[in-house]
């Protein structure tokens, strides 16, 4: 079964922060962007955000 990847406002939807903070964590490499698509937009995959924000957190001491 293949995952469905997340654009950036999805993403954030998901998330409940905005699109500008997807941008900035990703550009920071917080977050992995799954895909590049052919017109330069990003893809994600939930699961994997979730995954590397929940470590990013407790890097920081927090929870």
């Amino acid at each position: 079964m293949t995952k469905r990847l997340l654009s950036s406002g999805e993403l954030a939807k998901e998330l409940g922060i905005s699109r500008r903070s997807i941008s900035r964590y990703a550009d920071e490499g917080l977050i992995s962007v799954a895909l590049v698509t052919p017109g330069g937009r990003y893809k994600f995959d939930l699961d994997v955000v979730r995954a590397e924000l929940r470590k990013a957190a407790q890097g920081r001491g927090h929870a």
